[in-house]
């Protein structure tokens, strides 16, 4: 059997990138100067449950590959994952204390989809001001990129996770993993894991 383990996510500012800055600023003006501190607050909050949640699990981490929203294929996955877990990243840095307890790492994504989706989003956030049918555009370009995503994603957790194994696949809220219904790998969602492991007896 292979299981995946959904872990919905939030990114933190450290994770957004150069993104980081546009973004705390577009927040602020729709939500007032508080708000990007507020929201900081609540991914770190986010981030001690997930952790809390996984560690419920009790896996054995030798048999768990683990899958990263905005991770690409590239061939250097680790190095990414360890700068970014440095930086600050809180997502980043329960990854790398799961491999340094035997976990494997996979690159997620196409890297081509994720710098069109970097494109898209700069564009997004350097025009705001712009009319109703080029916004309306964007959005359709934009929920466009997001299924091709998570079909390219899909299909890379179908042919990297082996049997016996669990996976854990860290994605953004509205991310699908609809395609892998056809397959054989069994999705559940990691709040749904951490109570049954709580209800277990002897774990």
């Amino acid at each position: 059997m292979r299981r995946l383990i959904h872990v919905p996510i939030i990114h933190s500012a450290v994770d957004l990138g150069s993104l980081s800055g546009s973004l705390k600023a577009h927040y602020a003006k729709l939500a007032g100067a508080g708000f990007p501190q507020r929201r900081e607050q609540a991914v770190e909050e986010l981030w001690e449950r997930i952790r809390h949640d996984i560690r419920a699990l009790h896996l054995d981490e030798r048999r768990v590959r683990i899958y990263q929203d905005g991770l690409p294929v590239c061939g250097f996955e680790e190095k990414i994952v360890r700068e970014l877990a440095e930086a600050g990243s809180r997502n980043h840095q329960l990854i790398a204390e799961l491999l340094d307890r035997g976990a494997a790492l996979e690159g997620t994504e196409d890297p081509q989809l994720l710098m069109e989706e970097y494109e898209m989003h700069r564009q997004r956030l350097d025009n705001q001001a712009g009319c109703d049918r080029a916004r309306e555009e964007q959005t359709r370009r934009a929920e466009h990129l997001l299924n091709a995503r998570d079909a390219a994603i899909a299909k890379r957790i179908d042919a990297t996770l082996q049997p016996g194994e669990t996976g854990l696949v860290f994605l953004g809220a509205l991310h699908r993993l609809d395609a892998l219904q056809s397959t054989d790998v069994q999705v559940t969602t990691l709040g749904e894991e951490s109570n049954e492991a709580v209800r277990r007896p002897g774990t």
